[in-house]
């Protein structure tokens, strides 16, 4: 069993910067691939990026290319995403998850545990 507990999220303008982290407890945090997903309000949730357990692989979703950077600490259990040059359309609530088996993936379902979810809220 693995808890993941999001933190850092908030409201900031549009071209602005926040850094969410993902701290995790339970079972060993550095063999999962963790990934950041999203859900804005009636819409499905979608992948945002994943990291492999080392950290030498990453992936990213288009729309955030180039703007947001995944990174893990495994000596701290936590996952982060440096958000930057923020857009009103990148409001959302952000989920971590943690992925048993294999490297990123941008399917929910392969992702077996969940964070409850950190608002980020970007203004115009």
């Amino acid at each position: 069993q693995v808890q993941l507990v999001e933190s850092g999220g908030g409201l900031v303008q549009a071209g602005g910067s926040l850094r969410l982290s993902c701290a995790a407890s339970g079972r060993t945090f550095s063999v999962y691939a963790m990934g950041w997903f999203r859900q804005a309000p009636g819409k499905e949730r979608d992948f945002v990026a994943g990291i492999t357990w080392s950290g030498g692989r990453t992936s990213y979703a288009d729309s955030v290319k180039g703007r947001f950077t995944i990174s893990r600490d495994n000596a701290k259990n936590t996952v982060y995403l440096q958000m930057s040059g923020l857009k009103p359309e990148d409001t959302a609530v952000y989920y971590c998850a943690a992925k048993m088996i294999g490297g990123t993936s941008a399917i929910t379902y392969d992702y077996r545990y969940w964070g409850q979810g950190a608002q980020v809220t970007v203004s115009s």
